[in-house]
């Protein structure tokens, strides 16, 4: 992103400080979800200590030594590091790092569509904003800035500039060891392919390389026969609400329909024409967006692109009828501290000066009932426990194999997700159930009320902690 080419560009300069101050501000205030994150802090550690990926499970019981591939291993890496290095603060910070990339990414794009700093500001606010749901500290995450990247690269092969191409190569190769989704950079690059305008025979060269190294991975073509399971996976949707179609429920879902709905008048009745690529990229992600939440976020990267070269001139004229740099210098220093003043909200910061500052992490982490489990190996196994907890469970108790975790798209079976939803719900035969697979100790969330109020009524229980987050218990009368 290159300011110096226009004279105003310490005006564009504050715009996009404004535009990332708030996303920013709240990228370092999310706190860190206990669903995902944490076994992928325990993934990157056992890469690093062992010199390999793991490719047998170790982390649970009932599918201990069963095949597993790993897809974000290169992402488990760097998370591990970047908490080993510094913690929940580093690990935040990185966040808000890549957040401020994917959209400073965006701003520009939508820049270059052809409206002014301020529209330019507006809508990367929007979609930043309606997206904010998906910013969870997971491997996804890297793949926004990767996206966007290609996305950009493929709009100027659209214009006959070839020559950032090339660069999709690497960006495969990252892309397929950071994240399953690199299955999207083939959706983008395949419909600019077919219904682009640029030339075919140097990118068809290109995609056909960009695939072949996304089988330099440690599990070579057994990665792309995981990612396309993940999508065929059963019980993925029972435990994973992410992978159902959107409600519009909610401020975010409203934007995102209302937009979703407003961008086809807007097409219809604009000046410019979406070209045929435009389209199907339009409806390609729109599709996905409209049958699976996870998907949402890469529509909005992609309408607000085709909103900038849609908006009616009266409108651009409107908003930035105003351009320049009266006080280039000061447009420098105000939007350096627009993107500077989020660090004021880290975490090992903000409790300095913030009296009530919100913790780092999300209160249902089970930190206390961990590190209570942790005192007490006596305590029998094996353990049937939350989902949710699993994923903290593999990183804080590494000495208790889980039940289940968050993997469901990983290692778990269809059959298995149903069995937890049927104990889980408590419903007639779960505690002959909890004895057939021989389950000795109960980590329950308070999330879960059906159950613990069976477990409390069951003579067969005992409770041995409690807290707001979770319960323990173990098996009266155990003998091993």
């Amino acid at each position: 992103m290159n300011f110096r080419q226009s004279p105003s560009c310490s005006y564009n300069f504050l715009w996009l400080g404004i535009a990332l101050f708030p996303l920013l501000i709240i990228a370092v205030l999310l706190p860190v979800q206990p669903h995902d994150y944490w076994w992928y802090l325990r993934l990157g550690k056992d890469i690093l200590e062992n010199g390999a990926v793991p490719m047998v499970d170790t982390y649970s019981s009932i599918q201990a030594g069963q095949p597993i591939v790993y897809q974000s291993w290169l992402s488990a890496v760097i998370l591990w590091l970047a908490y080993k290095t510094g913690g929940i603060p580093l690990t935040i910070f990185l966040v808000a790092t890549i957040i401020g990339v994917t959209y400073a990414l965006l701003w520009q794009m939508i820049f270059e569509g052809g409206v002014g700093a301020r529209l330019a500001t507006l809508l990367t606010l929007l979609a930043g904003l309606s997206g904010s749901n998906n910013w969870g500290v997971r491997p996804q995450l890297f793949a926004y800035p990767l996206f966007l990247a290609v996305l950009w690269i493929l709009l100027k092969w659209q214009n006959h500039e070839q020559k950032f191409l090339w660069f999709l190569v690497p960006i495969s190769w990252a892309w397929a060891n950071l994240h399953g989704s690199f299955i999207l950079f083939f959706v983008l690059v395949g419909i600019t392919f077919f219904f682009g305008a640029g030339d075919r025979k140097k990118i068809f060269r290109v995609i056909l390389i960009s695939l072949v190294v996304t089988f330099i991975n440690p599990r070579g073509l057994v990665l792309w026969q995981s990612v396309i399971s993940t999508f065929t996976t059963p019980g993925i949707r029972n435990l994973s609400p992410e992978w159902l179609p959107p409600l519009n429920q909610g401020w975010q879902m409203n934007i995102f329909f209302a937009w979703l709905i407003a961008l086809v008048p807007l097409a219809a009745f604009a000046r410019r024409r979406l070209s045929a690529f435009e389209w199907i990229l339009f409806l390609t992600f729109s599709w996905f967006a409209l049958t699976g939440i996870r998907y949402i976020i890469w529509e909005l990267f992609v309408i607000s692109v085709l909103t900038a070269l849609l908006m009616p001139e009266f409108i651009a004229q409107f908003l930035d009828q105003v351009q320049g740099a009266i006080f280039p210098k000061m447009n420098f220093v105000l939007g350096s501290l627009f993107l500077l003043m989020p660090l004021m909200f880290l975490p090992g910061l903000r409790e300095r000066w913030w009296k009530e500052a919100p913790p780092a992490l999300d209160r249902q982490t089970p930190i206390a009932a961990v590190d209570w489990l942790n005192q007490h190996p006596e305590l029998p196994n094996p353990m049937w426990n939350d989902v949710v907890f699993g994923s903290y469970l593999i990183h804080a108790a590494s000495s208790r194999p889980v039940w289940i975790d968050t993997r469901i798209q990983v290692i778990y079976t269809a059959q298995q997700a149903e069995d937890y939803l049927f104990v889980q719900s408590a419903q007639e035969g779960w505690e002959v159930k909890l004895k057939e697979d021989g389950v000795n100790l109960l980590v329950l969330a308070s999330t879960q009320p059906a159950l613990v109020k069976a477990v409390q009524s069951s003579n067969q229980w005992c409770r041995e902690y409690q807290d707001d987050v979770a319960f323990i218990f173990s098996r009266c009368g155990y003998l091993p």
